[in-house]
C-alpha cells in the first residue's frame, strides 16, 4: 500500500458544507485555527500571517444541496444563498505547535465544527511531518508483534469476545475461556462494557482466566492472546497492566473515546505488552455524513499514540457502517504513515462477523493481517464452539485459497454448517 511523502507542515482535508462563498467560508476556518478571529486585529501583521496563519493549499466544489445538513448554520444576508459543498485543505506551520498529538487534536479538529458559516464539516484525512513519527512511539507490536505473541503465522488471527457482555464472575469467564481455548480459539477479548464492577473485579477475573490459559498453554504449547479491558483512571491502567503481564497475559484492551488521546499515549509508554484498540463511541463522531470525523484520519492518531491493533467493523455488520467504509477503514490501518516508522496497526473485524464473510473481506482486503472476531459466529454454532472456530479457519483457507465457499464446504463439514446456519 501506498506511501506519499511527509509534508513539511501538517496538513488536514475537509468536506465543506456552506450557504456563504465557499473560498470565504475555508478563510474563516484557517483564521479561526491559526492567528485570526471574526475580526481583524492589530497583532496579526502579514509578518505574522505568513509564519504562523494556516493556508487553503486547496477548494473544489463538488455540489449542491437543497437543504442544509445541520441546523444552526447562518446564510448570507445578500446575493447568492446556494449551499454548496466543497472539498478542503488547510495547512500549519509545524512551529504553532510543535509534535503534540493532543494539541494537532485542538488544531485540526477544534472549534471549526461550531463555524456559523458551516451546515456540514466533516475532516477526511491528515499528513504529519516526520518531526510527528519522532516524538511518539507508535505501535510496538503490531502485525509481527501480536502474530508471535499468538502463535499465528500466515492466516487471520481468529477471535472471539466474552458474552454475555456483563453479569459473569471471574469464574464463569474463566471457565467460558476454558471452553474457547480448548476449542482452538487464538484470541480472546473481554466486552467494553466489562471493567472492574464488584460483579467480576478485574484482579479476580484476570487470576482465573490466566490459571486457565497458563494449563492450556502448558499442555498443548498454544498460549491464547487474552485482551484483558483495563480501561480506568491512569494509575488503574498500570497498575492492571502490570497485573496482567505478572500473570503471563499477553495483551490488554483500552476504550479510545474513554481514556483519551493523552491517556493512550501514556499507557503506550510504560505498556509492555500488545494494546488492542476498542473504538466504542465511534458513531457519535462519525454517523452524521457531514460532521465529524472520516475513520481514515481519526485512526492515525491513535496509531501514532501507539494503538497495536483498532477497530473497524466488519462486512455486513449488525451497525449503520457500509462496507466500503470499513475495508477503506482497515487499508488504512495497514498503510504506513511514515518511511520510517510505518505505524501499522492490526485491523480489527468484529460485528456480526461468520465463516461467510471471510472470501468478501480477504478479497476487499488483499490481506491476511486483521483479527476475525466473531461472537454468534463461533458460539451459535449447531455444532458448538470448537465446530465454529474450525468453520472460520475452514472459511478462510478457502478464501485465500480462492476457492467458492460453497466448494470448500463439500469437503469440511464445519463449514459446510456454519454456511447453512449463518446463511438463513
Amino acid at each position: 500500500m501506498a506511501l506519499s511523502a511527509a509534508p513539511s507542515r501538517i496538513e488536514a482535508d475537509y468536506v465543506i458544507e456552506t450557504a456563504f462563498d465557499p473560498r470565504l467560508a475555508a478563510e474563516a476556518m484557517a483564521g479561526e485555527q491559526s492567528s485570526g478571529t471574526f475580526v481583524a486585529i492589530p497583532g496579526e501583521t502579514p509578518e505574522l500571517k505568513e509564519r504562523s496563519a494556516a493556508r487553503i493549499e486547496a477548494l473544489e466544489v463538488i455540489c449542491t444541496a437543497d437543504e442544509p445538513s445541520l441546523p444552526g448554520a447562518g446564510r448570507p444576508k445578500t446575493g447568492d444563498a446556494t449551499i454548496r459543498r466543497a472539498r478542503v485543505t488547510l495547512s500549519w506551520p509545524i512551529e504553532n505547535i510543535g509534535p503534540s498529538l493532543p494539541n494537532l487534536m485542538a488544531t485540526v479538529a477544534g472549534n471549526l465544527f461550531e463555524l456559523k458559516q458551516f451546515s456540514g464539516l466533516r475532516l477526511t484525512d491528515i499528513r504529519l511531518p516526520e518531526v510527528f513519527a519522532e516524538a511518539y512511539p507508535g505501535p510496538k507490536f503490531g502485525v509481527p508483534g501480536t502474530r508471535r505473541l499468538a502463535g499465528v503465522e500466515g492466516r487471520p488471527i481468529i477471535g472471539t469476545i466474552v458474552k454475555p457482555s456483563v453479569g459473569f464472575g471471574p469464574r464463569e469467564t474463566a471457565d467460558l475461556a476454558k471452553l474457547l481455548c480448548e476449542a482452538g480459539i487464538d484470541f480472546i477479548k473481554d466486552d467494553e462494557l466489562q471493567s472492574d464492577g464488584p460483579a467480576c473485579p478485574f484482579d479476580e477475573r484476570v487470576r482465573a482466566v490466566m490459571r486457565v490459559i497458563n494449563d492450556h498453554a502448558d499442555r498443548t504449547g498454544k498460549k491464547v492472546m487474552f485482551a484483558f479491558n483495563l480501561t480506568g483512571e491512569f494509575d488503574q491502567m498500570r497498575r492492571r497492566h502490570d497485573l496482567v503481564l505478572e500473570q503471563g497475559g499477553t495483551c490488554i484492551m483500552a476504550s479510545l473515546n474513554s481514556v483519551g488521546l493523552v491517556g493512550m499515549i501514556e499507557l503506550a509508554r510504560f505498556a509492555d505488552l500488545p494494546i488492542h484498540a476498542h473504538r466504542n463511541g465511534w458513531g457519535y463522531l462519525s454517523r452524521a455524513p457531514m460532521l465529524g470525523w472520516s475513520y481514515v484520519a481519526w485512526q492515525k492518531l491513535w496509531r501514532l499514540a501507539g494503538a497495536d491493533h483498532m477497530h473497524v467493523n466488519g462486512l455486513s455488520n449488525k451497525f449503520s457502517e457500509a462496507d466500503d467504509s470499513v475495508i477503506a477503514s482497515a487499508r488504512e490501518c495497514l498503510t504506513p504513515m511514515f518511511a520510517d516508522k510505518p505505524c501499522i496497526a492490526m485491523p480489527v473485524f468484529s460485528s456480526g462477523q461468520s465463516a461467510k464473510q471471510a472470501p468478501g473481506t480477504y478479497a476487499a482486503l488483499g490481506s491476511a493481517d486483521l483479527i476475525f472476531a466473531a461472537g454468534g459466529g463461533i458460539m451459535a454454532h449447531p455444532d458448538g464452539p470448537a465446530a465454529g472456530v474450525a468453520s472460520l479457519r475452514e472459511a478462510w483457507e478457502a478464501a485465500i485459497a480462492r476457492v467458492p465457499l460453497a466448494d470448500y464446504a463439500r469437503d469440511h463439514h464445519a463449514l459446510a454448517k456454519a454456511l447453512e446456519t449463518y446463511s438463513s
